[in-house]
């Protein structure tokens, strides 16, 4: 229950936090920085490092840490084979080190825990490979409680410190795979040319880190991706694919998904991505327009066809004519406007209402809906033979709840677009509001969320969102922990709560300089701590 726990508040966030750093940093030096903050933010990680592999010496050296000293770290020299590291570097496999006082092979080169009372410290130790290559490691100091071995009670939570060791095993060796890339452009840019041997590599990082089970299978060449859609998520490349195959044709196309996953964007990528690109892109929503208008808008009117019609109107087909029509929400369609549509598909021929002129079109048609087409087939109120010409490439757009490594990809885009829009300088998004992002269903899909991130641009005053700047609907005791039911005391005390923690976080657990910052004396911290049951100690570093 306790890992269960742990790796439901805090591996989503975690691995979408560092895919988003990785993707969105160009430095490898500042990627391999940040990678380590973070880790020590969720896994209350007391030291944290990366060592590379040097070829041209045969020496690991750390090359960026967390809880070091540029002495301590200048210190940390291992060869292969020798201590933990220099054995994971031999071996290839991980090493869990359960309590370093009892580990002869744990040298402490860097003497940065001389001082610290070894019983509970444990050290986590993954290697970083190329291919089957090992190019580094990444290993980082926790401290885990250990149980009095001689209560029987206690064998369950020796079960659980083991259960927690094997899941920061598990955790950074994703890790370790997800800044592989990096770490061997770091490892050729530092060793010497050797004969002609080593080649060096420019001081950037990779273009784009997928996090997709570390199968390099599921990298995606840049040419594939739609440059109007964000995601990295497993289902979104597939998306990309079958986006990428469908371009190249001329069939029509039908968009499935929920309201607001972007089904108007998969339609754009299509048509800039065809051979119609130059071509005009004419967008259509059949829901918008009473059924007495739809006629006249998609196939155009003669003059006198209806009272108001003073002039001949071209309807979108003849505006898209060489181009695309996108019909968003085609299942509003009525049977009668149906039957048209078809004949179009069919013949590429349609008449202006209130004419007789057989006007000729060529224009690629994509269709979207959120309904279920087949079952307006059984109900009456939608064509069969229409459904089969339009459903000749379905493709169905995944919603966000899915894809919810994407959610802060997204995020951060909203905040830098409505930072520019309300000219606003949001810098980051708090731990809580992410929380609160990542466990939340999103029924209104990616729509909702550019809503919550708008409403949080807006309302925040310190350049940070924060979780009460959320939607209520957001902030619930699932995903807060603090119930919201409109009273104004309860949404102070989230407020106060969240101020708090963040305060704690900055100070790594000091209580004194967190009760300053927040202008509190220590006495009326320590009843804010007791009142909403926080524990400082989760928070050292």
């Amino acid at each position: 229950m306790l890992i269960a726990q742990e790796q439901e508040q805090s591996s989503i966030s975690l691995l979408a936090e560092v895919s988003r750093t990785v993707n969105n940093e160009e430095d490898i030096s500042k990627v391999l920085r940040l990678v380590l903050f973070i880790l020590s933010e969720h896994m209350n990680m007391l030291r944290g490092m990366v060592t590379i592999l040097n070829r041209t010496t045969g020496e690991m050296v750390i090359n960026e840490s967390f809880g070091l000293s540029d002495e301590q770290r200048q210190l940390g020299r291992y060869k292969v084979g020798e201590g933990i590291i220099g054995q994971v570097v031999k071996t290839g496999k991980p090493t869990v080190v359960p309590r370093i006082d009892e580990e002869p092979l744990f040298l402490d080169r860097t003497r940065s825990r001389s001082k610290e009372n070894k019983e509970e410290l444990c050290f986590i130790c993954v290697p970083i490979k190329a291919g089957n290559e090992v190019i580094g490691t990444l290993s980082a100091d926790r401290r885990i409680p250990i149980p009095a071995e001689s209560a029987n009670t206690n064998l369950r939570r020796k079960s659980d410190r083991v259960d927690i060791l094997q899941y920061y095993v598990d955790l950074l060796s994703i890790i370790a795979a997800m800044i592989s890339q990096a770490v061997r452009l770091k490892q050729l840019d530092d060793e010497e040319l050797i004969d002609g041997v080593l080649v060096r590599a420019e001081r950037t990082a990779p273009s784009s880190f997928q996090l997709i089970d570390g199968d390099a299978d599921d990298e995606l060449p840049e040419a594939e991706r739609p440059a109007n859609i964000i995601g990295n998520a497993k289902p979104m490349l597939s998306l990309f694919r079958m986006i990428d195959k469908i371009a190249k044709t001329s069939a029509t196309a039908l968009i499935l998904g929920e309201s607001g996953v972007g089904k108007e964007l998969v339609a754009n990528a299509i048509h800039f991505k065809s051979m119609r690109n130059g071509k005009p892109f004419i967008k259509f929503n059949c829901a918008a327009l009473p059924e007495s208008i739809v006629e006249s808008e998609l196939f155009g009117h003669e003059r006198g066809a209806f009272t108001g019609a003073s002039a001949q109107r071209r309807g979108r087909f003849e505006l898209a004519d060489g181009g695309t029509i996108f019909l968003d929400e085609v299942g509003e369609l009525s049977l009668p406007i149906q039957a048209k549509l078809l004949r179009i598909i069919q013949e590429k021929e349609f008449e202006r209402l209130g004419g007789s002129k057989t006007v000729k079109t060529d224009v690629r048609i994509i269709a979207a809906t959120n309904r279920n087409l087949e079952e307006q087939i059984r109900e009456g109120s939608f064509r069969e033979d229409l459904f089969y010409r339009l459903n000749i490439f379905p493709i169905t757009v995944p919603p966000l709840r899915e894809r919810k490594t994407d959610i802060l990809l997204l995020a951060d885009y909203f905040v830098e677009k409505f930072n520019t829009a309300n000219h606003k300088g949001i810098r980051r998004i708090s731990t809580t509001a992410i929380d609160m992002l990542m466990r939340y269903h999103w029924p209104g899909n990616v729509r909702e969320l550019q809503n919550c991130i708008e409403r949080a641009v807006i309302l925040s005053e310190d350049n940070v969102i924060h979780g009460y700047h959320l939607p209520p609907s957001l902030q619930t005791a699932e995903s807060s922990g603090t119930p919201y039911t409109g009273d104004l005391q309860q949404k102070l005390d989230a407020i106060e709560k969240e101020m708090i923690i963040e305060a704690l976080k900055r100070t790594k657990g000091n209580m004194t300089k967190a009760a300053t910052q927040l202008g509190l004396s220590d006495r009326i911290m320590g009843l804010r701590m007791k009142k909403f049951n926080i524990d400082y100690r989760k928070f050292r570093a």
